[in-house]
């Protein structure tokens, strides 16, 4: 089984943007210890990271047939993100969204995802540990299928 990971724009910065916010685990750190549970799991991951919205669809596109599951953190595509909201929307299997940080504790117009209608679920504002329970739930819904 094959799952996807997708991290949106700014999140290579992890660990030193906003600590305060995002605390001071790395990008590579997240994908460490996804790397970790996903072997303990049984799945394979397949990670990308972009500052660029059309590669994140690109890289949902090239891999429609090949995968069963997805996790995003659309970061600030977020709010705007209509592409990435459609790809979305066209895969044939169950994607998560995901947040380090609580949308809803976030400046007034970080509240509303419009990512969050064409995902089966969000899992935000436990830092880290919001990936690790993300990839966790996907690979159920998969299983489950």
């Amino acid at each position: 089984m094959r799952i996807l990971v997708l991290h949106g724009p700014n999140l290579n910065l992890f660990g030193r943007r906003e600590p305060h916010i995002y605390g001071t685990t790395t990008l590579a750190q997240i994908d460490a210890m996804l790397a970790t549970l996903a072997q303990e799991l049984g799945v394979e991951l397949a990670t990308v990271q972009s500052n660029h919205e059309g590669v994140l669809v690109d890289f949902l596109h090239q891999h429609i047939d090949a995968a069963q599951g997805a996790l995003v953190n659309p970061a600030g595509l977020t709010q705007h993100g209509v592409p990435l909201h459609d790809a979305i929307k066209a895969m044939p299997f169950p994607v998560l969204e995901v947040h380090m940080s609580n949308l809803a504790t976030r400046e007034p117009w970080r509240h509303h995802s419009i990512i969050s209608p064409a995902v089966r679920g969000t899992v935000q504002g436990l830092g880290p540990q919001s990936y690790l329970l993300g990839l966790r739930g996907v690979v159920e819904l998969a299983r489950a299928r």
